[in-house]
């Protein structure tokens, strides 16, 4: 049965990770995600889910996101569904990445859905899978090139 505390754990567990990307906290990534994580963003850049570990996800990110003068990864709209010690929340996200250009516009922002596939251990709620799908975007696509 869920409860309302697994829920708010795993909505907590997912806005976390956004919080920690936008404030470029690579570090802390263990506390979000399981000692091995696939990442799926193929709607946007084609290719395949890759399986990474939050330090190569850190990396990852810091390569991607740390370019940018300002990112903000908003989660909202959240519906969980609990089975005993796995779980599946998928929200709506919209991310806005901020880069100083002198040829186009700063910003890109990108919205869709989130689906992240999570497993409780030891008590506590970790991604082991997001399914990122994007739906639109607005802006300079190229700052993130």
């Amino acid at each position: 049965m869920t409860t309302m505390q697994d829920r708010l754990d795993i909505i907590g567990t997912c806005s976390l990770m956004a919080w920690l990307a936008d404030h470029r906290d690579w570090d802390r990534l263990g506390e979000v995600f399981t000692q091995e994580a696939v990442l799926d963003y193929t709607s946007l850049n084609g290719g395949e889910p890759v399986t990474l570990t939050p330090t190569q996800i850190g990396a990852a990110w810091s390569q991607v996101l740390g370019k940018f003068d300002a990112t903000q990864h908003v989660i909202t709209n959240h519906l969980v569904t609990v089975d005993g010690d796995t779980a599946v929340c998928t929200a709506y996200f919209q991310a806005t990445h901020i880069l100083a250009d002198r040829f186009g516009a700063p910003t890109w922002t990108l919205g869709g859905t989130y689906r992240f596939d999570l497993t409780r251990a030891a008590g506590d709620w970790r991604i082991r899978a997001v399914v990122m799908t994007a739906t639109w975007g607005r802006g300079n696509r190229g700052l993130i090139s």
